[in-house]
């Protein structure tokens, strides 16, 4: 088979399996786990083939017109270059663990048929963005993702913060999408085509004569799928779906779909300086503001969630500066080690029986009671920390490096303040992600307390694939002096001066967290937390429900719980409260945007039911008095009817002879 044969087999498959899912799921439920496994796992084999033919070198493209528009046109078209085929790779391999971790995590689910396709549908469609060379076709895949996570994390729809969390993910995504189907059309107006190749070229020649305008409305629909201030609220909000969800939408598709969208069209936003400041400014405050959150969630998730919303913006600063290499190259890395903390965290939230790091910090033993979660999860916050030798360290390193030379001026395709912009943040949200991934660590697997209760050994489907992710963790990075053929043959090698910066701020952080924890530890022992833990010996999805249903009982729907042995209170004290409210900003949207359209709602509805049905009813109201009027003639006496005959008669006599002496006197 020809290379781009092999390339629409790809997406193809898990679409497949989706519909056969779907189809088979009630009927034959026998075949809904192959039929979920095996697809993503042909598709992870033949991605891997086609990223070894295409070998980092020239671009592969092939199209065929989908069909006549009058203007536009739009192709069925692949452009494969070397971010194509890593990012497919990557997507297919936590798509497959991701499928493989979910048989046993929801093995008891009635509803894991149509889970189960959603997640294959889901992987398609992210396939789809990151293969398609025609914006239009990218767009559909693009809006496929959007309506599967609507579906997905809202999965225990039976719990009132699932449903709020999968209609407010749907609504700020489609927020940001409006301008930016504005923005794809105006870019297709301006250059001639919604091919991506075409789109480039026109760019490179000078098509482009709103640059600044195109890319803002793009990055209000990247800022959205992406989770980048001030479109993330919905990301820490959307983990009260199921954990192998969380871990497919933050380490695969969904938010990486944004960043992979800016890395192919990057010459449309470095066409404009402007709109990579404010790229540059909406990535730095994302990355520390995020660090600040997450050093004050207590849902496990939530930190984790925080945590992506950072690293994002980690890339969206390596796009602003105009490397996409670093931006696609840190995607990777962090692909690979956010899959492994998420699904490590499944499995802690089972076996704790809570998700709650401040009833986990009084257990004791209970790393003893997960060892394949403990040091995977282990590795990989290492490796989000930014540490020597995993991959984190050398993908952020090669954001930090590009920044700084946009800031010293040995780069011209941003403008330095974005470079100054992201490397101070960058440094910043160094011991921010330190910090939090130490806070973390220590309340998870150093609590103290009663023992952590044993039951038994997690299934191997979900131990089995936190090994297999844990290998990209420890060794994508160090292939980086080999794999600059698949990044526009740009170096990606860390430079001494940031290396030594951001390990030593790194450190720091991870440092202070330590000895914050060891000051307030005593007191976990003489403050009772209340009763947060579930029953964990049912299958891990219903201990995931009972766990988030009994945190919420316990402390409410805010992100921390009032535990005044947790060390991110003692670090950032006053600030506490607020970021664990993530500043306040859906309280923000609520009163500038919520409450606005809900009372122009009111409004419709009061003209509605008070003016425009006022007319209808009284439209009704005087046809029934007519009838009622015209019903009390209608006696049903025949002597009535002769008499109201003759009567009228004699009027209508009376009427003609008067008449008639009226016509013969004039």
């Amino acid at each position: 088979m020809t290379t781009t044969t092999l390339a629409v087999l790809v997406p193809l498959l898990p679409f497949l399996g989706a519909a056969a899912g779907l189809l088979l799921g009630r009927g034959a439920p026998g075949f809904v786990r192959p039929l979920a496994v095996l697809p993503s796992l042909a598709s992870l084999v033949i991605a891997a083939v086609v990223a070894a033919r295409q070998g980092g070198g020239r671009a592969i493209d092939a199209a065929t017109q989908l069909t006549p528009t009058g203007s536009v046109p739009i192709d069925l078209a692949l452009h494969l270059d070397g971010f194509a085929v890593l990012v497919a790779v990557l997507v297919a391999l936590v798509a497959s663990c991701v499928q493989i971790y979910s048989t046993a995590y929801l093995r008891d689910d009635p509803r894991y048929p149509s889970y189960a396709a959603l997640v294959s549908l889901f992987t398609s469609a992210m396939l789809l963005v990151v293969y398609s060379g025609d914006l239009m076709v990218l767009l559909v895949g693009w809006e496929i993702m959007g309506i599967c996570s609507y579906f997905l994390v809202g999965h225990y729809w039976e719990t009132p913060e699932a449903r709020a969390a999968s209609l407010k993910a749907f609504l700020v995504t489609k927020l940001g999408d409006v301008p930016f189907l504005i923005g794809l059309f105006a870019l297709a107006a301006e250059t001639g085509t919604f091919r991506i190749t075409g789109i480039l070229g026109s760019v490179a020649h000078g098509g482009l004569d709103h640059p600044t305008v195109i890319a803002l409305l793009l990055l209000a629909g990247v800022a959205g799928k992406s989770a980048q201030f001030p479109l993330h609220t919905w990301l820490p909000d959307a983990m009260a779906g199921p954990t192998p969800v969380s871990a497919l939408i933050h380490a695969a598709t969904m938010v990486a779909a944004g960043i992979y969208f800016v890395a192919r069209l990057l010459p449309v936003f470095a066409a404009s300086g402007a709109a990579l400041v404010v790229l540059a400014v909406m990535a730095a405050v994302t990355m520390i503001g995020s660090g600040l959150a997450a050093l004050a969630q207590d849902d496990i998730k939530r930190v984790l969630a925080y945590s992506t919303i950072g690293q994002l913006g980690y890339m969206s600063g390596a796009l602003a500066v105009g490397d996409r290499g670093a931006a696609v190259f840190h995607l990777l890395s962090h692909g690979a080690f956010k899959a492994v903390l998420f699904l490590a965290a499944g499995v802690v939230i089972h076996a704790a029986g809570t998700n709650s790091l401040a009833a986990m910090s009084r257990m004791d033993g209970l790393a003893k009671r997960i060892p394949d979660a403990y040091w995977t999860m282990t590795v990989a916050l290492l490796a989000l920390a930014a540490i020597p030798p995993f991959a984190g360290f050398f993908s952020k390193e090669a954001v930090l490096v590009a920044a700084e030379h946009t800031a010293l001026g040995d780069r011209h395709v941003a403008p330095a303040a974005a470079g100054w912009t992201v490397l101070i943040a960058g440094l910043l949200a160094a011991v921010l992600t330190a910090a939090y991934a130490t806070r973390l660590w220590l309340l998870a697997f150093r609590g103290r307390g009663a023992e952590a209760p044993d039951h038994g050994s997690q299934p191997v489907a979900m131990t089995s694939v936190l090994w297999v992710l844990a290998v990209p963790t420890i060794a994508f990075g160090l292939t980086v002096g080999v794999i600059g053929d698949w990044f526009d043959g740009h170096s990606l090698t860390p430079s001494l001066t940031t290396a030594v910066l951001s390990t030593g701020v790194g450190l720091v952080g991870g440092l202070v967290t330590y000895g914050a924890w060891r000051h307030t530890t005593a007191l976990a022992a003489r403050t009772p937390m209340g009763s947060v833990v579930a029953h964990p010996d049912a299958e891990p999805a219903l201990v995931e429900i009972e766990a988030i249903e009994a945190r919420t009982a316990a402390f409410g729907d805010t992100g921390d719980a009032p535990d005044p042995a947790d060390p991110g209170r003692l670090l950032l004290g006053p600030l506490h409260r607020h970021a664990a409210t993530g500043f306040h900003l859906d309280a923000v949207y609520a009163v500038l945007f919520v409450r606005p359209v809900q009372a122009a709602a009111s409004l419709v509805r009061f003209l509605d039911r008070e003016v425009v049905d006022t007319y209808v009813r009284g439209s009704a109201t005087g046809a029934r008095w007519l009838g009622t009027a015209v019903r009390r003639a209608q006696t049903g006496n025949v002597q009535t009817y002769l008499s109201a005959l003759l009567a009228g008669s004699l009027v209508l006599a009376v009427a003609a002879v008067v008449f008639a002496n009226v016509n013969a006197g004039s």
